[in-house]
């Protein structure tokens, strides 16, 4: 295998980021590790996304154009199909790395892992010096699947690393629509039924760009739920985990739909995480106090 050629393919879809791209390009072409190419799968933007790329003057950067419907697995999909690589790198074309990214994730791809995957510092705006929260991630532990399951997504997006084969031998992401929002998620849970290899890089190696544009509503979210009950929940009704009811509860609650709310909130409270739990019993005590409220507006 010559020297240049890629070991890496890192994968970033996009539509009309012109600014953003230029950055989370930048950061790839930062690496401290060389043999990457950038596939850069473009939803046909209005903006100068073509001259962005045209401006590095870089031949490991390739433009692909598609036309996805709204369907952004398709964009990844086709990304990874055109991949040289023996290893795919996901990221979003409005997050960056760090330059040791691809360096450290090799560190422990060559060592046996199958898919690897960081906490990434959050972002909320340009002039942001200080990078305290994280979009946090935790080790995923055998039997892989059913820890997925259990503990909900361990895996955010631009920070995994995953072997190509893996991708194709499970049809890479999801391109049905009611997969959208959780595509990348259904895709880890599958890969966890032929490897239990995930690692978890103990350090933040990238950003995450949380300033808005990300947001989905509550009805998406009790859609999303709802479709992953149907696939993943059916015949575990004695064992739906925490984190699927703090969602639910959380959802119902912005509905206003308190009475339904309580039950999931209260379930959410018995395995959850400590912040999952501490959350819930917020939200009951708001629950209760607003009935409280309305019971002293109706008295009067």
């Amino acid at each position: 295998m010559p020297s240049s050629f890629p070991i890496v393919s890192v994968v970033i879809p996009t539509y009309n980021r012109e600014l953003f791209l230029s950055r989370a390009l930048m950061s790839v072409v930062d690496q401290s590790f060389t043999r990457w190419e950038a596939i850069v799968v473009d939803n046909h933007s209005q903006d100068n996304t073509d001259e962005v790329i045209h401006n590095f003057n870089d031949s490991r950067i390739k433009l692909f154009k598609i036309h996805n419907r709204g369907i952004i697995a398709a964009s990844r999909n086709l990304g990874v199909r055109a991949a040289c690589g023996e290893w795919i790198a996901f990221l979003d074309s409005d997050d960056w790395w760090s330059p040791i990214k691809l360096e450290r994730s090799l560190q422990f791809l060559n060592s046996g892992a199958d898919i690897v995957y960081h906490d990434l510092f959050i972002v909320k705006n340009e002039k942001q010096k200080y990078f305290l929260k994280r979009a946090k991630t935790f080790q995923v532990q055998e039997p892989a699947y059913e820890h997925l399951i259990h503990y909900g997504n361990a895996l955010t997006n631009s920070s995994v690393v995953v072997r190509k084969t893996l991708l194709e031998q499970v049809g890479g992401l999801s391109e049905k629509k009611e997969l959208i929002a959780w595509e990348d998620y259904d895709c880890w849970l599958r890969i966890a039924k032929h490897t239990e290899r995930f690692v978890r890089i103990n350090e933040p190696l990238g950003y995450y760009w949380a300033a808005g544009g990300n947001a989905s509503s509550t009805q998406q979210t009790m859609k999303t739920l709802q479709e992953f009950h149907s696939r993943y929940l059916k015949g575990r009704s004695d064992d739906v985990p925490a984190w699927f009811h703090y969602g639910k509860g959380r959802s119902l609650f912005y509905l206003k739909s308190y009475i339904k709310a309580i039950p999931h909130l209260v379930q959410s409270t018995f395995s959850g995480l400590p912040i999952m739990k501490l959350k819930s019993i917020i939200t009951i005590i708001s629950i209760y106090l607003i009935s409280m409220l309305k019971r002293k507006k109706n008295e009067h």
